[in-house]
């Protein structure tokens, strides 16, 4: 099992608690940012602890690319740990989320007018990003007061990453107005998360369904690979089989853009998306008896030069 490790309190409590409960089978990764001066001490501190207890480390220096800080500093972590997996056989990460980060997270897409998808939070399992690398967050049912007091009864000083009490960030106004308000229980906010992420697995196990059933090649396109999808699910399915679709023909596209599309092909109009043409119809489905919607997708042809 891989840690990722930052030397803050949650990250520490993790590894605390899984070299009790996994002694001799983990390992650490600790990430320099490059964001603040104090970040390579800081992983020095981790590699100390990790010394200490016989717990293998890595330590590796990221660059963090232009825009969203927190989101870019996320997806070069999320690369990191991937490569520390695929060279050092790693057979799953966990990191140290915990409830109030879950409870957070819901609050702030909640107020971004999030899908189920997103409102479902942070999952206590899926994969690194562009891997089949297990990503598991073994501790979202821990308060972060509890990790913060077990390692404080270690004997460790935690990290005190300063961009945590950073109101430019949306994550840092959310924790506070949590803070202020003692009717927005953290708990009560988790368990809502976990619950509708119970929802959305049974959302994707009926997107599984839709497209194993109703998704077909099209041989009869002008222009291939082509799909033909009938179309018979509420909405959010055919979202999710659309964007399985533009995705299985080479393009890539949000669920936003998806939702617009089902929307112009339910209402009887083509559409393009992600580098594809969807095309609205009618048709008697053999396989059922009774005419359908049948919505027929192809790459877009390309274009002609002048």
């Amino acid at each position: 099992m891989g840690l990722a490790v930052s030397g803050g309190p949650d990250s520490l409590a993790l590894l605390l608690l899984a070299h009790a409960a996994m002694p001799g089978n983990i390992a650490v990764l600790s990430i320099d940012h490059g964001l603040r001066l104090e970040a390579n001490n800081e992983v020095a501190l981790v590699e100390g602890i990790c010394l200490q207890l016989g717990v293998p480390f890595t330590g590796v220096r990221v660059d963090v690319g232009p825009g969203n800080v927190q989101a870019k500093a996320r997806d070069a972590r999320y690369a990191a740990l991937a490569r520390w997996a695929q060279e050092d056989g790693v057979g799953a990460i966990a990191t140290a989320h915990h409830a109030d980060d879950q409870a957070e997270t819901l609050l702030m897409r909640l107020a971004r007018g999030s899908g189920m998808a997103g409102l479902a939070g942070v999952r206590s399992w899926s994969s690194l990003p562009n891997s089949d690398i297990p990503l598991i967050r073994p501790l979202l049912w821990a308060r972060k007061g509890e990790l913060e007091a077990l390692v404080g009864d270690a004997g460790i000083l935690a990290v005190n990453d300063p961009s945590n009490s950073n109101r430019a960030f949306d994550r840092v106004r959310v924790r506070d107005h949590l803070a202020k308000h003692d009717w927005l229980d953290a708990e009560a906010l988790a368990s809502s998360a976990g619950h509708l992420a119970e929802g959305w697995r049974a959302l994707e196990w009926y997107a599984e369904l839709d497209w194993a059933e109703m998704v077909a090649p099209d041989p009869d396109a002008a222009v291939q690979p082509a799909l033909q999808y009938c179309v018979n699910v509420p909405r959010t399915i055919q979202i999710e089989t659309v964007c399985r679709i533009i995705a299985e023909l080479g393009g890539r596209v949000t669920r936003s853009e998806a939702g617009r599309a089902a929307d112009r092909l339910w209402r009887g109009n083509n559409a393009s998306i992600g580098g594809v043409l969807a095309m609205a119809g009618v048709e008697k489905v053999a396989k059922v008896g009774v005419e359908m919607r049948v919505w027929r997708f192809s790459p877009e042809p390309p274009r002609n030069a002048h």
